[in-house]
């Protein structure tokens, strides 16, 4: 009996959320396989030449690029993020950790798009980048950063650092340091420990930090669209410009089907890739 009201309670409406889930993404799938209609916002009727289409290298060069832009961001993301989540989990100050902690999780209670207009501010040709550079006489003229795909990586990278020193720390933190302490004691350096323990045994937390930062940088739209410039297309901006501005809703759709295909095959074969680093972790 206990049982019941849990489940009404808990159960319940996740179950209702993962049914309407599932009916917008079968909405989508039907349209991905209609005739677009020209002058009409109505769908026409099956086809597969949606999906024929994608083959294209137009498209499929924005698929690369995606893949591309959300790696680097995951690479880039992990070697920012695990140097401060290792100060978070090891310093012994609390001031020191709280100062950290807020700093790394600030940008989770900004909006992206707040964010992208704050690199918009730093990165442009009188950004602040570009404004001390000329004070310093570093160049000449202002530095084309903007529109550029290290622009975007760069400002992707701080959207995705949050996730990632969370769950670094939450990995670095169930290592037992007594661990790193019997190989000081073997006459293991601080370097060598850092290699051969505690590396190693942080590398569940590294393996889940880099698929969601991955994942999260691959459905990426507002920071592109703004910092790219229309110069650096990610899938989710061209499924922008063909369902809203041109109208090609099958069109739209099936490059969002094709891109959340592409995210969970390229999720799966890192993971799979991936499988034995687990069994590095902590016992």
């Amino acid at each position: 009996m206990t049982s019941q009201p849990f489940l009404r309670i808990f159960v319940a409406p996740g179950a209702l959320a993962a049914l309407a889930l599932l009916a917008a993404l079968a909405t989508v799938l039907q349209y991905s396989l209609r005739l677009y209609v020209p002058g009409s916002l109505e769908a026409g009727g099956f086809t597969l030449a949606n999906f024929t289409a994608l083959l294209k290298p137009l498209y499929a060069r924005v698929f690369l690029e995606t893949v591309w832009i959300s790696f680097l961001t995951a690479a880039l993301t992990l070697l920012v993020a695990y140097p401060v989540a290792y100060a978070l989990v090891h310093t012994q100050s609390r001031l020191t950790k709280a100062a950290i902690l807020i700093t790394a999780i600030t940008p989770l209670f900004l909006g992206e798009v707040v964010r992208t207009y704050s690199w918009m501010a730093v990165l442009g040709n009188n950004g602040f980048v570009n404004s001390l550079l000329l004070a310093l006489g570093l160049i000449d003229r202002p530095l084309q950063i903007m529109f550029t795909r290290a622009a975007v990586v760069t400002a992707l990278v701080h959207v995705t650092l949050p996730v990632m020193v969370i769950m670094l720390a939450a990995a670095l933190s169930h290592i037992d340091p007594n661990y790193a302490k019997a190989a000081q004691s073997l006459g293991a350096g601080p370097i060598r420990t850092f290699f051969t323990v505690t590396l190693p045994l942080s590398m569940p937390g590294v393996v889940a930090g880099v698929t969601t930062a991955f994942a999260w940088t691959f459905s990426a739209f507002a920071t592109p669209q703004l910092i790219g410039g229309g110069r650096v297309n990610m899938i989710a901006n061209l499924v922008y410009q063909l369902g809203l501005a041109s109208f090609n809703f099958p069109f739209a759709a099936s490059l969002s089907v094709a891109g959340l295909a592409l995210t969970l095959a390229t999720l799966g074969l890192v993971r799979l890739a991936t499988r034995p680093l687990d069994k590095l972790g902590p016992p």
